[in-house]
């Protein structure tokens, strides 16, 4: 055993016990005894003791690197829901392109589901050298079980040196549970990827500590290398007709397939304007807005503009919107053509969020509002003046 009580120097005193952290040894018949199991070979106790009656060898563990030589391209797992590729996925292909010539390799997309081959041209179009195709009935729905089964065997056979795929509620439960089976790193919610030029490593780029710096991982020795991107972080390359691309078709024991859980019915959420993800304009309000009431006027703005309705973090957890409006760090990352920020500071932890917006419109009293810095127009005043009278001379404007 890597530690023991040498007994016969043992007296019983308790200094050991009360050395322990994590509360392992007991007195039993004026003798120390060490539960293994709650044990963390900490030392603590060996230290304590004067009769030096605890015996400790630690041995240095010895880890063996895998062989990476033989991992090559990079991956994109292709997320569809109801049959439809998401543009996510399109997103991921255009920058997997762009760290593919750095590295002289090509770019696969892997796509599961069932009655897919209408979007394998498109795909092949928007950034896919490869396409490897698994469909099958049972895999017309996402499943955490079976998709898992299938993207780990493939990952296994065909070994690329880098795997992307959205940071989506789907793709958090999915690439997760590949990352654990395959032993390899995982980087979550990335903003930014690059190469490094020198090494070949991919180079994961994400807010760390609440968001207030940007930490930049990488994952040198073991295979594939891979990250989560949010929606949006990203644009897509245009769609080249003249591209050409090789499918590969794979298919797997139907016992791979199978999966402890049942889906029973998809609901998709109802929103009273478009879709903040899709938006072309969002209208944000924070802590500004003072009550939940006051989103009425950014929602007459964005029905008059055709967009969205946003909140802060602030806002959500004051009550006054429902998270799926959230934008930033913890809600949704997204990159309209305009973004209003109506009384909404500029945390980093916002900023991350819809700092990809072309134009950036902010309206704050505070003329030292962090949000001026990266807004495009900046307004100081009384927002509650100002959006309707933006509102009544947008309609003027449009209506003509």
């Amino acid at each position: 055993m890597p530690i023991q009580i040498i007994v016969e120097k043992c007296t019983g005193c308790m200094l050991c016990l009360k050395a322990c952290p994590f509360g392992a040894i007991r007195i039993i018949d004026k003798k120390a005894v060490i539960d293994l199991h709650k044990c963390t070979l900490c030392g603590a106790c060996k230290d304590a003791c004067k009769c030096k009656a605890v015996f400790l060898e630690k041995t240095t563990a010895k880890c063996e690197l895998p062989d990476i030589k033989d991992y090559k391209g990079i991956w994109v797992f292709l997320e569809q829901m109801n049959g439809k590729v998401q543009s996510v996925s399109y997103e991921l292909l255009g920058k997997a392109q762009e760290l593919a010539k750095k590295l002289g390799c090509e770019v696969s997309g892997v796509l599961i589901g069932n009655k897919l081959e209408d979007q394998l041209d498109e795909l092949i179009f928007c950034g896919a050298d490869n396409l490897y195709l698994v469909e099958a009935p049972e895999l017309a729905n996402f499943q955490d079980e079976p998709y898992t089964n299938i993207l780990v065997e493939l990952v296994k056979k065909y070994k690329p040196e880098i795997l992307l795929c959205g940071a989506t509620n789907i793709g958090r439960s999915l690439i997760s549970r590949v990352a654990i089976n395959i032993k390899a790193g995982l980087t979550a919610d990335c903003t930014g990827l690059d190469i490094d030029l020198e090494k070949k490593i991919l180079l994961q780029t994400r807010p760390a500590f609440g968001g207030n710096i940007m930490a930049t991982i990488i994952s040198p020795n073991y295979r594939p290398q891979m990250a989560t991107v949010r929606h949006k972080v990203f644009q897509p390359m245009a769609a080249d007709k003249k591209r050409k691309g090789k499918i590969i078709k794979e298919s797997f024991d139907s016992s791979l397939y199978f999966s402890r859980t049942k889906l029973l019915d998809i609901v998709e959420e109802i929103e009273s304007l478009v879709n903040l993800s899709e938006a072309d304009i969002i209208v944000s309000g924070g802590r500004g807005m003072n009550s939940p009431e006051n989103f009425k006027i950014l929602e007459e703005l964005a029905h008059v503009l055709g967009g969205a309705v946003g909140s802060s973090r602030a806002a959500v957890d004051a009550g006054w919107m429902p998270y799926s409006h959230q934008v930033g760090q913890t809600g949704r990352t997204v990159a309209p053509k305009i973004y209003f920020a109506c009384g909404i500071s500029g945390q980093i932890q916002h900023l991350v969020g819809m700092q990809s917006s072309k134009i950036i419109v902010a309206i704050n009293k505070d003329p030292d509002a962090p949000i001026f810095k990266v807004a495009t127009y900046g307004i100081v005043g009384d927002l509650f003046q100002i959006i309707p009278a933006l509102t009544k001379k947008f309609k003027e404007v449009l209506r003509k």
